[in-house]
């Protein structure tokens, strides 16, 4: 069994070294309702690593799903019940991640190629959790890219319990592409997401890849379940600004880009106060004022001004001013 409902329309890609704790935090101040993924975690990590740091998170990120990365039905079992423990929303096997590093430990986009044993590993997180589990995957890897391969996967996987798919809609090659390639050269195929909706109308498709505006947003949930944002949101996030008016009926306008940052001030100050560098918060907010007049004196003055000893809100503050007032509230 599983609890709670989650609302899958919109959501927020785990991505390495990006979607941590602070970036997230910056990220609910835009959208209440879309769900946040952290940045994938192994199951080493979290079994005998330092799982207070590696898993801490803010109450306010919630919804928010972990990401797990492993092969294990059993690590992968506890693992998520210690996501549970920790009040994750969600617990979402990755399989799709191509880097060799990934690979060397038998996780990411390679399970691909072994549809029993993620249906197995799903199958035990399942039982160890009534928390929604889920698959992130590709269309496939290498040459195992037919449609018949790919059905046959999501049939496998289905039978050991996942209900809910999260396709990036590109193939993966394994070799010879590094994870930026493959997030880039592969042709994306959203038609090949459509299709599966199709085909497994009792399941559930997320598709992921390639969106970068809300029209497009809006176009795609015609045809699949829901939509996972990566790049464009991070890079743009101010994209997400709109998105619980348009998508999920929220009748408070959406803030300004000067007022997120007066509201994220706090944040800072409290993670300044447990000692957290300050440029592990600011180079999420590098992209806020993209296409905005000034937005090149702003990322300019907190590149040089955040890594002085003892820097704080203050250097927020000020960087606010190299945006013209009348430009953007």
């Amino acid at each position: 069994m599983e609890k709670g409902t989650i609302d899958r329309r919109i959501s927020v890609a785990p991505m390495m070294d990006w979607t941590d704790r602070h970036c997230r935090y910056f990220l609910r101040l835009l959208t209440r309702h879309t769900l946040l993924y952290t940045e994938m975690v192994t199951t080493g990590a979290v079994l005998r690593g330092d799982r207070d740091r590696l898993l801490a998170y803010d109450p306010a990120e919630h919804p928010l799903a972990l990401q797990l990365g492993g092969s294990d039905p059993a690590e992968l079992a506890q693992a998520a019940r210690i996501a549970a423990e920790f009040g994750f929303d969600e617990v979402n096997l990755n399989v799709g991640c191509p880097s060799d590093r990934v690979q060397s430990g038998r996780f990411g986009a390679c399970l691909m190629a072994e549809p029993p044993l993620v249906a197995a590993c799903v199958a035990a997180m399942r039982a160890a959790v009534d928390l929604p589990v889920t698959v992130k995957t590709r269309t496939g890897i290498d040459d195992r890219d037919s449609y018949a391969e790919l059905v046959d996967f999501i049939g496998r996987v289905a039978e050991g319990g996942c209900q809910i798919f999260i396709i990036h809609a590109r193939k993966a090659w394994l070799t010879g592409l590094s994870p930026k390639q493959n997030r880039e050269i592969p042709p994306l195929r959203h038609d090949i997401v459509h299709r599966l909706k199709q085909d497994f109308p009792h399941l559930r498709f997320i598709l992921n890849g390639g969106l970068t505006d809300l029209d497009q947003i809006a176009e795609q949930l015609r045809r699949a379940d829901g939509v996972m944002i990566g790049r464009a949101a991070y890079e743009n996030p101010y994209l997400l600004a709109e998105v619980d008016r348009r998508f999920f009926h929220a009748t408070r306008p959406p803030p300004g880009r000067r007022q997120l940052i007066w509201d994220l001030l706090p944040y800072v100050d409290r993670e300044s106060r447990a000692g957290t560098p300050l440029h592990c918060i600011t180079r999420h907010l590098l992209g806020l004022f993209q296409g905005v007049p000034g937005a090149r004196a702003w990322r300019r003055y907190l590149s040089e001004h955040v890594h002085r000893p003892g820097a704080g809100s203050e250097v927020l503050a000020a960087a606010l001013h190299q945006i013209p007032e009348p430009v953007a509230p």
